[in-house]
């Protein structure tokens, strides 16, 4: 019997306050299994640097895919994660048979959907996409990082900790925060 091509979609970034959102879709090779594959978020950056290059090296198909800052400040924030996704699916060489997606939000997508919570954490496939997606959302992060040092992009990667709003409040945003987030909403109307 001919083996049933699975997707697995998750998103990064989503919560941060600066930077694009990431999606990865991926369709592992059930003859080439990896080991240690859970929620990006359980993992060392450098275990995630591994299994990624091993992820993209083994599975059947990957891709990942954007949602701009200007989708986000149009779309808003789970418009714009949705079109991601979308895009991450559209985008594989290979079309799925069941595409699932972490969380409880689908996106408009061909084939059969399903929407798994704490998916990455259950699913092979979706924990993949959440390890390629952080591995490459981390590595832009840290790229802006040298155009905007000011902020600590490179630790915290664009999430809202104590480090970052600090540098808000010192410096104000930058050309990549997104403008539409509250915390960073009140900064500029309290100038």
């Amino acid at each position: 019997m001919e083996q049933k091509l699975i997707c697995g979609v998750d998103e990064v970034g989503r919560g941060a306050g600066a930077g694009e959102i990431y999606c990865a879709a991926v369709i592992l090779n059930a003859k080439e299994p990896i080991q240690g594959i859970t929620d990006s978020k359980k993992i060392s950056a450098k275990k995630r640097e591994i299994l990624a290059q091993e992820i993209k090296n083994k599975a059947t198909a990957w891709c990942i895919a954007t949602a701009s800052l200007q989708e986000i400040t149009d779309l808003n924030v789970l418009h714009a994660t949705m079109l991601a996704m979308q895009r991450a699916v559209e985008g594989l060489a290979v079309t799925p048979d069941k595409t699932l997606i972490d969380g409880n939000r689908a996106p408009q997508l061909k084939g059969y959907v399903e929407t798994v919570i704490k998916g990455d954490l259950k699913i092979p496939e979706i924990g993949a996409a959440s390890i390629i997606a952080k591995v490459a959302r981390d590595q832009k992060m840290v790229e802006l990082h040298e155009s905007y040092p000011d902020y600590g992009f490179d630790q915290h990667k664009g999430y809202l900790t104590k480090q970052h709003l600090d540098a808000l409040q010192q410096h104000g945003p930058c050309a990549i925060h997104r403008v539409t987030y509250a915390p960073i909403k009140r900064l500029l109307c309290s100038d």
